[in-house]
C-alpha cells in the first residue's frame, strides 16, 4: 500500500505540475461507450461508459480515466514521458488502477511502449494488491495497425497467465470515433464455462463509440 500511495501522490503532483507549469500545456478530453468493456482480453463489464483527461507538455504526459464496472467505478491515473522521431515513437511511465467498489483491488505498473510505422510493442510489469493476497504480473502486447485496421496479440505472465488476440477496424465520422473489434481470449482469461463447468476459451464482438476534444 505504501507503493500505491507513492504512485497516487506522484500522479497528482505531475498532473498538477503540468497544469500549472505552462499556459501552453495541451489538454485533451475523451468520453466513450463500449458494448462490452474488455481490458487485455478480460471482460470487465457489458455496456460501459467512460471518460478521461490527458495533459501533455514537452514530451511529459499525465492524466486520468474512469469507467463503469458495475460495482462502482474503475479510476486510473498515469504519467510518463514520450518521444517521437519520424516514424519512431517511444514512452515510459507508470499507471495505477483503483476501484471505488468491491469489483477489484488496486493494480500498479510500470509501462514501456515503442512503435515504428505499423508495428508497436508494449511491456508492463506490475503488482496487484489482491485484497490482502498480493501478486506480481507482467504483460506483453504486439500490435499491427494500418488504414484503420488493427490486430493485437497480448500475453500475461507470472501470477496471471493467459493470452488473447484482438482484430478490428476504427473509423471517424463527423469527428466521432467508431470501432468494431473481435476478441479471442484463452480459457485463463475467459469468463465462459464449458459443458462440464470448466473455463473455456471465449470470443466477443465489441462495438465502441468515443469522442476526443
Amino acid at each position: 500500500m505504501k507503493k500505491v500511495s507513492k504512485l497516487a501522490v506522484g500522479i497528482a503532483l505531475v498532473t498538477c505540475g503540468l497544469a500549472s507549469a505552462s499556459a501552453f500545456a495541451e489538454v485533451s478530453y475523451n468520453a466513450g461507450f463500449a458494448s462490452e468493456y474488455y481490458f487485455r482480453g478480460i471482460l470487465q463489464k457489458a455496456a460501459s461508459a467512460s471518460a478521461g483527461v490527458t495533459l501533455t507538455e514537452n514530451g511529459f504526459f499525465a492524466g486520468g480515466w474512469t469507467g463503469d464496472v458495475g460495482d462502482g467505478l474503475e479510476v486510473d491515473g498515469f504519467f510518463g514521458y514520450g518521444i517521437t522521431s519520424g516514424d519512431f515513437t517511444a514512452s515510459a511511465g507508470m499507471t495505477g488502477y483503483y476501484y471505488t467498489g468491491q469489483f477489484d483491488d488496486t493494480y500498479q505498473e510500470f509501462n514501456l511502449k515503442a512503435g515504428y510505422k505499423i508495428l508497436s510493442v508494449e511491456y508492463s510489469n506490475g503488482e496487484y494488491d489482491g485484497f490482502g493476497t498480493p501478486a506480481d504480473y507482467d504483460f506483453l502486447g504486439l500490435t499491427l495497425s494500418q488504414s484503420g485496421f488493427h490486430g493485437t496479440f497480448g500475453s500475461s505472465g507470472k501470477d496471471f497467465a493467459g493470452d488473447y488476440f484482438e482484430v478490428g477496424y476504427d473509423t471517424s465520422i463527423s469527428e466521432i470515433d467508431f470501432g468494431l473489434d473481435v476478441i479471442f481470449s484463452s480459457d485463463e482469461l475467459s469468463d465462459q464455462l464449458d459443458s462440464s463447468g470448466k473455463p473455456d476459451a471465449s470470443q466477443a464482438l465489441v462495438f465502441t463509440v468515443s469522442k476526443t476534444w
